[in-house]
């Protein structure tokens, strides 16, 4: 192909370029979660030929803007866009459902378009301060990360960098008592960091040990004054048996005397032994019980100086328990004759 060629086909790819207009390009924006956030419109100036600016989501108008008539037009979400006059439009409190392609043309006098471009917005959340933890015992350091988009972890240790993750890192140093960590958590929007100087005595390193024998120690005691408590309540179970046995034996025996008394000692005849006796007849004189008259062959005999003193009758309640053997047969009582009888004799 000839030289002539090569220009005619340059030129004509020229102005077939320029005859479509600028080809939409993709421009990515990250926008701060529950914060505003402008879309400048980069490399545009604004021309005497610019006639209309238009915003859209995907496929939603947002907003309108008219150069020569200066009036501005919002299509939704009134509080949520606003459209200046160099063409940036501003979203008020991004939230996540914001994340999404906006697009902007822009329109000459003629109607034709001089400008269109596509923003690519991205929200993002800030990361949260890193948290630090660590163990004297094993010497093992933990930072982690709680929220953020996309974090990312940096460890240094005395300034000299460690290791790098995602959303946490578990990390063991080396046999040093002294030692200074720093935590970095970042994604491309934040950047958040924690210091923590780190001394592990030896007293520290074995307080877990101390605390192992104090509790084994504690429990080690408990279980003896357990064994000694359940010794001593078997001990005491035998002298218990032993005493109720001597207990209801003792009950035994004097039941048993009890239910014996009856048959040895009547209860009526000690109390009142004339009751038993038949009614004397009548006309006869009842002599009293205390004197026994004697028999009548002595009654001539000359008296005793010196009568035996009577023995004290025991109480009532106990005569009957101390007499043994049947009750004494009591004297008969001779019947006084009637008194026409005497006066005939």
């Amino acid at each position: 192909m000839s030289f002539s060629c090569h220009v005619l086909a340059s030129f004509l790819l020229i102005f077939i370029c320029s005859t479509k207009g600028a080809a939409p390009t993709n421009i990515t924006v990250l926008g701060k979660l529950g914060d505003d956030i402008n879309l400048n419109i980069p490399e545009f100036q604004m021309k005497d030929t610019v006639d209309d600016i238009r915003w859209g989501k995907d496929i939603n108008k947002i907003a309108q803007y008219s150069v020569k008539k200066k009036k501005k037009t919002l299509y939704q979400r009134k509080e949520k866009y606003h459209i200046f006059e160099n063409g940036t439009l501003k979203i008020k409190r991004l939230e996540r459902n914001d994340s999404g392609n906006y697009m902007l043309k822009i329109y000459d006098q003629d109607g034709k378009n001089m400008l269109e471009k596509m923003f690519d917005l991205r929200i993002l959340e800030v990361v949260s301060k890193p948290n630090m933890s660590w163990s004297c015992t094993n010497r093992t350091l933990t930072c982690q990360v709680t929220s953020g988009t996309d974090p990312k972890l940096n460890l240094y240790q005395n300034g000299n960098y460690v290791r790098e993750d995602n959303k946490i890192i578990v990390y063991k140093w080396s046999n040093l008592n002294t030692v200074q960590f720093e935590c970095t958590a970042s994604n491309n929007i934040s950047e958040e960091s924690r210091t923590e100087k780190i001394k592990c005595s030896e007293q520290g390193m074995n307080i877990y040990l101390i605390l192992g024998i104090c509790v084994g120690g504690v429990l080690l005691l408990v279980f003896v004054a357990l064994l000694i408590l359940y010794i001593s309540r078997r001990k005491k179970q035998p002298r218990r048996r032993n005493g109720e046995e001597l207990d209801i034996r003792a009950h035994r025996i004097t039941s048993e005397e009890r239910s014996r008394k009856p048959h040895h000692i009547p209860g009526s005849a000690p109390q009142n032994p004339a009751a038993s006796q038949p009614p004397p007849p009548p006309g006869h004189r009842t002599q009293a019980p205390g004197h026994r008259p004697p028999p009548p062959s002595h009654r001539g005999q000359h008296q005793p100086q010196h009568q035996p003193q009577k023995r004290p009758l025991p109480p009532s309640g106990t005569q009957g328990h101390q007499q043994k053997g049947p009750p004494l047969p009591r004297p008969r009582v001779q019947p006084k004759p009637p008194r026409g009888a005497t006066e005939n004799s």
